[in-house]
């Protein structure tokens, strides 16, 4: 048995009831390991088929790891765990990838890579080989998501043949057990710091006749949802900080007088409304902070210098300060507002006038409350990180 230092390569397949298929994959995966003189193995990371898949694979000369937990991610995960190579192609045993294009993954990996991702777009995609919905909607929203959210410059980012470094991927501590895992990968290289490569490969029709695993609308909402939770700033910061500026605005122009633009006019009904997205706004960057401190206490995010930097300067203090001159600002305005009412014998006063005073009186005592609370629950979050 030759030795991980040995082996250059393991092309690792996921299977699950692939017997119709996986025969072919592991002649063309060895195919490919002996015409390129490449050092390697074939590892099969079963997830409990019950169609004679193992059998198939070790008959073909292929190493089998059993995974008794479901998922792509579990098996793909441990595959990794078990797989005795420098580096690892994974692809599915369905018959849509082409292990023949192993030597054009491995040249981006010598040249320092850690991840290459194949390109179906940038190669080909054969007729029937993906339906019109992933194609032209589900592939390209979710890679420009994942462009724009992680600055990750994979224009496929859910094809699913790529390679790695192993003790790279397993430096990233990937958790997901599902479909998400590939977008796991990608992203928690991206934030660590990996370099990251393309090369076009193809994509053909799977050669199964049953339904594939694959749930369109769940597994593309699971990579969706897996990509909002891993970015704080795209899913709390950014949305929070546009409502409270948003509101902040239009409160600011509302509470001095009513206003009118052509025939509509806008009153302190409206001047509600905009305090309120005040209020979301800022308990929408709560939880933006609050996100980023709990994921990086738990592995799930990267330390972030400019974050800690930010911590240094905005701690406890700071922010009970803080709330506590929102809480005065409150009390000063309540007082203004109950000065007019004395004035006026504590009679009946117009409504739209002491709206403009006793809103903007709550919405302060609203905020300096939660600027006071949630200062100790930040601190609370980030007491392991200091």
């Amino acid at each position: 048995m030759q030795t991980m230092s040995e082996l250059t390569v393991t092309i690792l397949m996921p299977c699950l009831n692939e017997a119709e298929t996986l025969a072919f994959c592991v002649r063309q995966a060895v195919a490919a390991l002996r015409d390129n003189n490449v050092t390697g193995e074939v590892l099969i990371a079963d997830n409990g088929s019950t169609d004679g898949s193992q059998k198939i694979a070790t008959d073909e000369g292929a190493r089998l790891v059993p995974v008794p937990t479901r998922g792509y991610g579990a098996a793909l995960m441990a595959g990794i765990e078990a797989a005795r190579s420098k580096y690892i192609l994974m692809a599915d045993a369905d018959a849509s990838y082409d292990f023949g294009h192993l030597p054009r993954f491995l040249v981006k990996l010598e040249e320092g890579n850690d991840l290459v991702m194949g390109n179906r777009f940038g190669g080909e995609i054969k007729p029937g080989a993906m339906p019109p919905l992933h194609r032209y909607l589900g592939n390209p929203v979710l890679s420009f998501i994942g462009r724009l959210f992680f600055n990750i410059p994979a224009r496929d980012f859910h094809c699913g043949i790529r390679a790695f470094r192993r003790e790279s991927m397993l430096g990233l501590n990937l958790r997901t057990t599902g479909m998400e895992f590939a977008s796991e990968m990608v992203v928690k290289s991206s934030l660590a710091g990996l370099r990251l490569a393309e090369v076009p490969t193809t994509l053909s029709p799977d050669g199964r006749s049953r339904a594939p695993h694959l749930r369109t609308w769940r597994d593309g909402w699971r990579h969706l949802r897996f990509l909002l939770l891993y970015s704080p700033r795209w899913l709390f910061l950014y949305p929070g900080i546009a409502a409270f500026v948003v509101g902040l605005l239009l409160s600011c122009w509302l509470i001095p007088a009513p206003r009118t633009i052509g025939r509509w006019t806008f009153d302190v009904d409206t001047l509600t409304y905009a305090l309120g997205l005040v209020l979301i706004g800022a308990h929408i960057s709560v939880f933006a902070v609050s996100a980023r401190v709990f994921g990086t206490q738990e592995g799930f995010l990267p330390p972030n210098p400019k974050f800690e930097r930010i911590f240094k300067y905005i701690n406890l203090e700071v922010g009970l300060t803080f709330g506590c001159l929102l809480l005065l600002a409150g009390f000063s305005i309540l007082g203004y507002a109950l000065h007019i009412w004395h004035a006026a014998g504590f009679g009946n006063l117009s409504p739209q006038r002491m709206l403009r005073l006793t809103l903007p009186s709550a919405t302060c005592f609203m905020l300096g409350v939660e600027a006071i609370f949630g200062s100790f629950f930040l601190s609370l979050l980030g007491l392991n990180r200091r």
